[in-house]
C-alpha cells in the first residue's frame, strides 16, 4: 500500500526536519567560553546552514 505525505529532502530546505536545541549548543558554549573574550557587538547566525533572505 502506498504511503502518502510529506517527502522529507535535503533538496528541499522547507521540508528538512526543525533544529534541536543540541544543534545550538556548540555557538552557546563558545560564546560563554574565554575563546569569545573579543566578540563583541557581532551578530552570529545559527542558521543551520540555511539562507536568510
Amino acid at each position: 500500500m502506498p504511503v502518502f505525505g510529506p517527502i522529507w529532502t535535503p533538496l528541499i530546505p522547507s521540508t528538512m526536519p526543525p533544529e534541536q536545541v543540541a544543534e545550538f549548543a556548540p555557538a552557546y558554549v563558545l560564546l560563554a567560553s574565554d575563546e569569545a573574550s573579543y566578540i563583541s557587538g557581532a551578530v552570529l547566525p545559527v542558521t543551520g546552514g540555511k539562507p536568510i533572505l
